[in-house]
């Protein structure tokens, strides 16, 4: 390791099952701090798309775009690897420079998964979660929202899980950060997000304030949208991996010697 190289400094969050001081079962948050190379750190970004069927998944998503595109450059600065992963829209990056990038490494197969216990979402997902009225949620996005940069000259674009943990491998990753939508659905199942990584061995991070999930208050447990966003991200913390701020991307750099 190089002197004086930029790191980050993760403020990891999990919940644990516990007891408390009279034994009762509790769910406690703790929270640890983790230092980690900036360029060992990779960010990736799920299904940050230009379009979706459900209004309220646009509005919720365009809100925090900025922020988005902000993080990663910011990340970018420092040396991490950025990675976006907009699926289903391979043929519209066909001839990206950060999409043959991902090609013109040797492949690294996954070792053979880790058993990981699968519990059910905490909450109804039926009707695909729509808040805004939609029923059906027919494919309409086509591309990564324009919101977000792309840099040809650093950046790989994939999403398919099998070139991403490659990538992964051949950059030495210590982190991979995910951020995107949604929470509930594909941040968990896609081949490129927290199941399929955490069943690989990778170590993965949610980063909550860059995520929404799809919940529709209308259904169990009939609590608020923001609320169930919270939910979600609880159950991860829970049972899969930790979050994290994305100012923990963008805070002022830590000088650490070696």
């Amino acid at each position: 390791m190089n002197k004086n190289s930029e790191f980050f400094q993760f403020y990891f969050r999990q919940q644990k099952l516990t007891q408390d001081d009279r034994g009762y079962n509790i769910w406690k948050s703790e929270t640890r701090i983790q230092p980690c190379p900036a360029n060992k750190s990779a960010v990736l970004l799920c299904d940050v798309w230009d379009k979706h069927p459900f209004r309220g998944a646009v509005e919720r998503l365009e809100a925090i775009i900025p922020r988005m595109n902000a993080v990663i450059a910011a990340a970018r600065e420092k040396g991490a690897a950025i990675i976006h992963a907009p699926s289903d829209t391979m043929d519209y990056y066909a001839n990206s420079p950060a999409r043959q990038r991902i090609f013109t490494l040797p492949v690294i197969d996954p070792p053979a998964e880790i058993e990981h216990e699968d519990p059910l979402l905490p909450f109804d997902a039926r009707e695909n979660g729509s808040d805004t009225g939609e029923i059906e949620g027919n494919r309409n996005w086509t591309r990564q929202n324009p919101g977000i940069d792309i840099d040809e000259d650093l950046d790989v674009i994939s999403d398919r899980g099998e070139e991403v943990y490659s990538f992964l491998e051949h950059r030495e990753i210590e982190w991979l950060l995910i951020m995107g939508v949604h929470t509930s659905m594909c941040i968990l199942h896609r081949s490129f997000a927290i199941k399929q990584m955490v069943r690989w061995g990778v170590n993965i991070a949610l980063i909550r304030d860059l995520t929404d999930s799809i919940y529709n208050p209308a259904l169990p447990p009939y609590i608020s949208h923001e609320e169930g966003t919270q939910l979600a991200i609880g159950f991860i913390e829970k049972f899969w991996c930790p979050s994290l701020q994305s100012t923990d991307l963008t805070r002022q750099d830590l000088e650490v010697s070696g």
